[in-house]
């Protein structure tokens, strides 16, 4: 048996980086600020995350840097060759399958979403 799950609840980064292809298909890559349990630690984990298609265009309309967003998703390795050094490089990226817009009222107001409002990929 295999699993590849990742739930993480935190808060956006910065504003979405959005890219429509020719195709039709959009992809949205954010970044996302988990706290630690520990009381000691300041410093939050960050983790890279990429949304396709649906979940993608509602990220583009609803998410902004500061909002507080749940996500479920799988972890995948991005590969690629340094162009400055020429050696391999890999990013841990999470695909994001379910996209949860959180926190307060006021907040999710002025971004036209309700609390708790969720959104799977197609």
């Amino acid at each position: 048996m295999s699993l590849n799950s990742v739930s993480l609840v935190g808060r956006v980064g910065g504003d979405p980086d959005v890219k429509y292809f020719e195709s039709g298909s959009v992809v949205c890559n954010l970044t996302l600020a988990v706290d630690r349990r520990r009381r000691n630690s300041d410093d939050p984990d960050w983790f890279s995350l990429e949304m396709w298609g649906k979940t993608a265009e509602v990220a583009a309309n609803y998410v902004r840097k500061g909002k507080l967003i749940g996500i479920t998703g799988t972890l995948k390795f991005d590969h690629w060759t340094d162009r400055s050094t020429g050696m391999p490089r890999t990013r841990p990226v999470i695909r994001v399958d379910r996209l949860e817009l959180l926190g307060s009222k006021r907040e999710d107001a002025a971004m036209s979403a309700g609390p708790g409002q969720s959104y799977d990929e197609f």
